[in-house]
């Protein structure tokens, strides 16, 4: 006897009617939605010790009576201000030097050991300088914050400069093309990717930086309000604290793609454009 055996098709259910996928950010729903649950209930299960680690409701409580206080929202403008001075600090310089550095090939040369020398430097082991030199001010945490964003941004910058095409650079020289004219016409839209793709990953960087420089220095931002939350036992407070700097780090990610976006709306990568 012959059994006819029929091939389902991958994304079809009964009837022909394709399945459509879960869209993404549903999919990262579900996920943190499981997240809560086993911090919530780990625990109250006594899988572990509430002193460590509270069920979630409880940091949400927390979170709550932290939001009440004016030293909540000081110490929030606090780290954010020093992010984004930081930040802005480390893009200007980055795509400056980065231009002016990758536009010659002679200074490029020179620069490249000392680049390469400086750039692997943890930011953190800069930490006693920027106390020696600024004591607990914020300035010692906006050290650490651009000089840790500031690499990210010029050797992204350094790759699109070097990415120009020959032939476009040499016929710029050809039209005896001003320097700067050559910049904006030539090397920007180049290196414009590389320097979005540097401002998202400095944008990182510097939040990560500035909590850090707060929480082992002591200057005035939510890291040291962690650490003092954590020093005085309040746990849950510590805990609600980090979901709040952990809820930045989301905000800043999707604010730095949207820019990316806005700003490379011509480029193909970002149309969905395909070369073939």
């Amino acid at each position: 006897m012959t059994v006819a055996v029929t091939a389902g098709t991958p994304g079809r259910g009964r009837g022909g009617r394709r399945h459509r996928p879960l869209p993404a950010w549903i999919l990262g729903l579900i996920g943190l939605a499981g997240l809560v649950t086993v911090v919530e209930l780990a625990p109250r299960a006594g899988l572990v010790d509430e002193r460590f680690l509270p069920p979630f409701s409880d940091m949400v409580s927390a979170l709550a009576e932290q939001a009440a206080t004016a030293e909540f929202w000081q110490s929030l403008l606090e780290t954010l201000r020093g992010w984004a001075i930081g930040l802005s600090i480390a893009m200007v310089a980055g795509v400056v030097l980065g231009i002016l550095i990758g536009g010659i090939p002679l200074l490029r040369a020179a620069m490249n050991s000392t680049i390469e020398f400086l750039r692997p430097i943890p930011s953190v082991a800069l930490i006693p300088l920027a106390v020696l030199l600024f004591g607990t001010d914020m300035r010692s945490t906006l050290l650490l914050v651009v000089y840790a964003a500031f690499w990210q941004v010029l050797v992204q910058v350094l790759y699109g400069v070097q990415d120009v095409d020959p032939v476009a650079r040499e016929t710029a020289r050809s039209y005896r093309f001003r320097p700067l004219t050559q910049v904006r016409t030539v090397i920007w839209p180049t290196a414009l990717p590389y320097m979005m793709t540097g401002f998202r990953l400095g944008a990182a960087v510097a939040l990560i930086l500035e909590i850090t420089g707060e929480l082992i220095i002591g200057s005035p931002g939510l890291g040291r309000q962690i650490a003092v939350a954590q020093t005085s036992g309040a746990v849950a407070a510590m805990y609600a604290l980090v979901i709040v700097v952990g809820l930045i780090g989301v905000v800043v990610n999707v604010i730095a793609r949207a820019a990316e976006r806005r700003a490379l709306r011509w480029h193909p990568s970002i149309r969905g454009e395909v070369p073939r």
